[in-house]
């Protein structure tokens, strides 16, 4: 498959272009700096805090599918994640690209939205330590970050596409293993951490999994 990366150069897209090479697809990767990139994979300067429509639709040029990494270098990129999701659905709808894959969040759900302003209090699946400890944590950790991601799932949901959220909990530099849990629209159960290896790794699984379309898949050891 060509493969449209978003982000390739972060914490999990750069594990998303090695697995992604290492399986025999092609890649083209949508990043800040192209100079970063190994010069074994096509590259296009896009930067999404400030969208240029004509790069975007470059990027997606041919592409079966999109893979978003897309996530803020601090809190002054409050918006990116949602801004850089709708160009890179304009992108896509004026490509012909019909498959996305995206990073989310765990616990964006209960996040409040203009698309949903009386979200649930708590995930489906959320024990305890989730509910009280890692969820109230991650709000604090990130801020308006938490609303942005939920944003970007609010945008997927109504794009008509073939897409799909990864929603990770807490992110290791961990090895890649290949066994974690997942869970449609829920928490994974007891699950808090997941290596960027293996959130690569489910990303590249769930591309032809049609079972994963138009769903949040939280995934967790």
């Amino acid at each position: 498959m060509h493969l449209t990366i978003v982000g390739a150069t972060g914490g999990i897209g750069c594990h998303v272009v090695d697995q992604a090479l290492a399986a025999g697809h092609a890649v083209t990767a949508a990043v800040r700096n192209p100079q970063n990139v190994d010069r074994d994979v096509s590259a296009v300067a896009v930067d999404l805090a400030r969208p240029d429509p004509a790069a975007l639709r470059s990027a997606v040029e041919g592409a079966d599918a999109v893979l978003s990494c897309l996530g803020p270098r601090g809190r002054h990129e409050y918006g990116v994640v949602s801004t850089g999701t709708e160009a890179i659905l304009a992108a896509m709808q004026d490509t012909g690209c019909r498959r996305i894959i995206a990073i989310s969040g765990a616990g964006v759900s209960t996040a409040a939205t203009p698309a949903r302003p009386h979200p649930p209090k708590r995930e489906p699946g959320a024990g305890l330590y989730n509910q009280y400890f890692a969820t109230p944590l991650a709000r604090l950790a990130v801020g308006s970050h938490f609303v942005d991601v939920a944003k970007m799932e609010d945008l997927l949901r109504a794009s008509g596409f073939a897409w799909t959220a990864l929603r990770t909990p807490y992110l290791t530099n961990s090895a890649l293993t290949g066994r974690y849990r997942t869970a449609v629209e829920r928490n994974v159960r007891r699950g808090v951490r997941l290596s960027r290896a293996d959130a690569a790794h489910l990303m590249l699984r769930a591309l032809g999994e049609r079972s994963t379309f138009g769903r949040a898949i939280a995934a967790a050891y």
